[in-house]
């Protein structure tokens, strides 16, 4: 984690560096078979604890050392009096005597209270906070356990009703998946005014809530050893509709594809495919969890571990621009439109598709197009310019792009686009309107100087 963050330093990177740093300072005095859920209640204590360690600290050192200090206080006064003040009487002697030190003494004020300067103070403070916390671990010994039914029946459901629901689900799904197999796997014809894209938008969500219910409806009401996970039909039932959820999740991945397709890609929906990802694989996990009996702090264990894996391949990953690349080809593919990019996006990135734009207005045919680029390549690899030449903002990454850039126009130079003041998406603004004269307030207020012999 330490590379990844020299190369792209973010918040996710410094999360999965402090949780790491952390389990390594509490690892000492974890024993071998901690889980997942006890490892969860370490941290939590240890990072609540530690925004006020320092602060717990200092008040167990002044109750140490209040009655001292209160005992020594008067001795410490009179010790104090005569150098103090006579000092100060001889400072401002001096200070009259010779207008050099007294130019000295002038200059000496405290800083300004500006806003910066607070930002500095609460930046030293968290890192006090930290490095405490770092060098200081907390420790708590009492845990919760993890909370289960156990082998309580709740109340009003017996394995009647688990049955005949999992058979009423099994129905349920079985309609909604034949319509996905029909609509989204097979191409059938939608509804008059219905188009893929809003198809596939409407369902990929609800869906995926679908089947967190249904992980929470085998979670509560079939666990292993209980009445009604021993009963094989019960078993065959939970396993065909595990089977129907994964293939609920699948269908939904379909309709984002298919919304991506028809519109863009970005990193939310990127980042929402990855979570469908993990849902499917958390239903896989229950289900092989009541197969083989495991138990629940085996399925914690795991559901972390896959969820760990997934969030550090995020953190050295740069999702921006697999998004950038995607939509650049999709530009660039003649049977569909250029004019379709959404260019704002891009701007949105922070340079992570400046390559892809270099790439667009190389080979792009539409001159309209090509300058539209050109200005957001442009405002883009000043603002990345800028963050590099200061020692604070620069980024190993960023230095890659900008070093990638430059071979990428060496044998081929860009053409700067038109001047003028741009869009977020490139377009020209309007000239701004000129402003009406004002009229001259002489003209308007003449008042004659001499009166006509009528008046």
């Amino acid at each position: 984690m330490t590379l990844v963050l020299i190369d792209r330093p973010s918040a996710l990177a410094w999360l999965l560096f402090g949780l790491a740093l952390t389990m390594a300072m509490l690892s000492a005095r974890v024993g071998k078979n901690e889980d997942a859920w006890r490892w969860a209640q370490r941290l939590v204590v240890h990072a609540a604890i530690a925004v006020i360690g320092p602060w717990l600290d200092l008040m167990r050192v002044h109750r140490v050392t209040r009655r001292r200090r209160a005992s020594n206080l008067p001795g410490l006064v009179r010790l104090l009096v005569l150098p103090v003040l006579g000092g100060a009487v001889f400072i401002a002697l001096f200070a009259s005597a010779n207008p050099v030190l007294g130019e000295l003494i002038g200059r000496l004020r405290l800083p300004p209270l500006s806003g910066e300067a607070v930002v500095r103070v609460v930046f030293w403070i968290l890192c006090v906070v930290l490095v405490g916390g770092i060098l200081r671990p907390r420790w708590r010994s009492r845990l919760l356990p993890l909370p289960s039914l156990g082998g309580q029946r709740l109340s009003g459901v017996t394995a009647a009703s688990v049955t005949l629901s999992l058979v009423v689900f099994n129905l349920l799904f079985a309609v909604q998946n034949g319509l996905d197999l029909a609509i989204l796997w097979s191409g059938a014809p939608l509804p008059d005014g219905m188009t893929l894209a809003q198809y596939a938008h409407r369902g990929a969500y609800p869906l995926i809530i679908t089947a967190l219910l249904a992980a929470l409806f085998v979670l509560v009401f079939l666990r292993p050893g209980s009445e009604t996970a021993v009963r094989p039909l019960v078993r065959w039932l939970v396993v065909i509709w595990v089977g129907q959820n994964l293939l609920l999740v699948a269908s939904s991945l379909l309709r984002t594809a298919d919304y991506i397709e028809a519109y863009s890609l970005t990193r939310f929906r990127i980042a929402a495919m990855i979570w469908m990802v993990l849902v499917g694989i958390g239903l896989g996990l229950i289900c092989w969890r009541l197969l083989r009996n495991r138990s629940a702090a085996w399925l914690l264990n795991a559901n972390a571990c896959v969820v760990l894996a997934v969030l550090m391949v995020a953190s050295v990953v740069d999702l921006g621009p697999l998004a950038a690349h995607w939509n650049i080809r999709q530009a660039l593919d003649p049977d569909r439109q250029g004019a379709r990019l959404d260019l704002c996006y891009l701007d949105t990135l922070n340079g992570a598709a400046l390559t892809a734009l270099v790439q667009l207005e190389q080979r792009t045919l539409d001159s309209a197009l090509r300058d539209r680029v050109a200005a957001v390549r442009v405002r883009q690899m000043n603002a990345m310019q800028a963050r590099q030449s200061d020692w604070r903002g620069w980024r190993w990454r960023d230095q890659r792009r900008l070093d990638r850039v430059a071979g990428m126009t060496a044998d081929h130079p860009l053409v700067g686009p038109v001047p003028g003041g741009r869009d977020c998406d490139g377009h020209l603004k309007p000239p701004p309107r000129p402003a009406a004269a004002a009229p001259d307030p002489a003209v308007l207020f003449t008042v004659p100087l001499t009166s006509t012999a009528g008046d």
